[in-house]
């Protein structure tokens, strides 16, 4: 054990420090798979007094800290490649006090997000933030990134159900913001700093979480589509007609791949070259035929060929699960994502001139469309030949990268949807921000973190 090491440990006899090789390679590193780990160790607090501690520890003796949760996501932001020390918040994993009547409890930020939807499921009520990793990502992680998931455009993303924060600045310093407070009208918000700061302030390491009332019984209607260009009409005619939950698309390679894993079988008789998902209120429990109405005008104007609504809480799990198991699906092909949106009025203008760039500039690639495309949000992923070295792979997909991404620019988009910046991501942040801004983003960094130590290299240039 090193000598800082050491002396972290006399300091903090409780906290569990980890130095194996095998410690330091899975906790070094999240989805993103073009980085090798290298920190220094792994601290397992399980306290925020300890949390307070490896930080004023950090700051002596000038050591690098990276938070560790779920480690689920995919732009390096939970990336450990340079010698820092991980704090993981697997053992900060308590769901404490209940209010009732604010619908709010209190969370540690190692908290499961599946476990806190269970929580709230037991009290009768729901917390609506969802996606595919929900089984493994944390809550401070969910803050971090300010994480959206499936079911945006009904209830938004994390930063609408944070109602307090608690957190750990870069100078050890634990801050209470809005302590759960429904009205709060006295100055600057910090909370909303540290909600998407991806750890570059501080460490979010406890969270008063908002709950609301479950939704209607919920049914899932998974559509074929003759055209890219037909996803957005469908949308617009559903979204008028029916309250939905959500609206995902994928590609007809995506469900291929889906399919070979040999789980599920094909979920029509003939293949489509698009599919989108919705989940809308349940019409068998509502008695409304107002979705069969809006399908059956779908198909007249060519927009739609086929169609399967759940007919059980089972089949639109299964049904879900064409939409959800494409990211496991592709990751063996070490996928090089791109995480954009723009505002949905702009999405078929976008989608158009996109698909024409991709088609131009990959055309020895397969690439992958999906995403929760109702709010916006398109994930593209190229996947890498299993002939070529990953440093080529991915250097070929930069160079791309600056057209896509002036594409994003030219419709007023963003390059990081919900992914986050990190590292892979941070050089391209000048996309979606003005100098004037990222200037302002360093400024504040040196408010919260005046030694650099938090999370150092991520998400600003």
């Amino acid at each position: 054990m090193s000598a800082p090491l050491a002396r972290l440990h006399q300091q903090l006899p409780q906290l569990v420090l980890r130095t194996d090789d095998d410690s330091r390679q899975h906790y070094g590193l999240d989805w993103t798979r073009y980085y090798q780990p290298a920190p220094l160790a792994v601290a397992l607090p399980a306290t925020v007094a300890e949390v307070q501690g490896i930080v004023r520890w950090a700051r002596e003796h000038r050591v690098a800290l990276v938070p560790s949760g779920g480690r689920t996501g995919l732009s390096g932001g939970a990336v450990a490649a340079s010698g820092e020390l991980v704090v993981s918040f697997e053992r900060m994993n308590r769901i404490g006090d209940f209010d009732r009547v604010a619908r709010t409890v209190q969370c540690e930020a190692g908290v499961v997000t599946a476990a806190l939807q269970q929580y709230a499921s037991g009290k009768g009520l729901y917390y609506p933030v969802d996606f595919a990793s929900s089984g493994s990502s944390q809550l401070g992680g969910n803050i971090a990134t300010n994480a959206g998931g499936i079911k945006v455009i009904r209830y938004g993303m994390t930063r609408e159900w944070v109602a307090g924060l608690s957190v750990v600045t870069g100078t050890g310093e634990l801050l209470e913001l809005n302590r759960g407070l429904a009205k709060n009208n006295t100055g600057y918000d910090f909370r909303h700093l540290f909600i998407g700061s991806e750890g570059t302030l501080g460490f979010v390491v406890g969270a008063c979480m908002k709950l609301t009332l479950p939704p209607p019984p919920q049914a899932v209607l998974l559509l074929a589509l003759p055209a890219l260009a037909d996803v957005m009409r469908v949308f617009e005619v559903f979204r008028e007609g029916v309250s939905l939950s959500a609206y995902e698309f994928f590609s007809d390679q995506a469900l291929g791949h889906v399919l070979a894993r040999g789980q599920l079988a094909a979920p029509f008789e003939v293949r489509a070259p698009f599919y989108v998902l919705l989940e809308l209120d349940d019409p068998m429990h509502s008695g409304d035929d107002s979705a069969l109405k809006l399908f059956e005008r779908c198909l007249e104007q060519g927009w739609v060929l086929d169609g399967v609504l759940s007919q059980s809480a089972q089949q639109a799990q299964q049904l879900w699960a064409y939409r959800e198991s494409i990211s496991e699906s592709i990751t063996p092909y070490t996928p090089y994502k791109n995480d954009i949106a723009v505002t949905i009025s702009r999405v078929p203008a976008f989608i158009a001139s996109l698909d024409a760039l991709l088609a131009a500039n990959y055309p020895d690639f397969e690439v992958i469309w999906y995403g929760h495309i109702g709010d916006g949000n398109l994930h593209i992923n190229v996947l890498k030949p299993p002939a070529l070295a990953l440093a080529a792979f991915r250097d070929a997909c930069e160079q791309v990268n600056e057209q896509v991404f002036a594409l994003v620019r030219d419709f007023g988009g963003s390059m990081s949807a919900e992914h986050g910046v990190g590292l892979l991501k941070r050089d391209y942040l000048p996309v979606s921000r003005s100098a004037q801004e990222i200037e302002m983003m360093q400024g504040i960094k040196k408010v919260f973190d005046p030694d650099g130590i938090m999370n150092p290299g991520k998400l600003l240039p």
